[in-house]
């Protein structure tokens, strides 16, 4: 999925009308928003988890590439609150708050990462 279409797909959620998004436009976004993640950060300390859509290793934090297995740091939330923190429409405060998004780990704190400038 291109930037433009993630970036129609993400705005279009915002729509209170839509209350069941297709999912393959949802899909498409999730993978773009990981996909996006993974280059600007490279490695492999977080593992990022958007069950059932997408799961990416970042390099988060000053430890070098986890080699072996998951990563010791996992975050891993919905597809729509990953969205919803892409576009900045939700805060990581307010999603690990309200359970939206579970972490573990000590470089499992991604506040940073979001909004994407590719969706502000």
């Amino acid at each position: 999925m291109q930037v433009g279409r993630m970036r129609a797909a993400v705005h279009a959620l915002r729509d209170p009308a839509i209350t069941d998004p297709p999912a393959s436009e949802v899909a498409a976004a999730v993978r773009t928003v990981c996909a996006l993640l993974a280059q600007r950060f490279p490695g492999g300390t977080v593992e990022l988890r958007v069950p059932p859509y997408a799961a990416v290793q970042l390099g988060i934090g000053d430890r070098g590439r986890h080699t072996r297995g998951t990563p010791p740091n996992v975050v891993q939330t919905d597809p729509l609150t990953v969205l919803a923190l892409a576009d900045g429409s939700l805060d990581w405060a307010a999603a690990r708050e309200t359970h939206r998004v579970q972490a573990s780990g000590i470089y499992a704190e991604l506040a940073a990462l979001w909004p994407l400038d590719e969706l502000t």
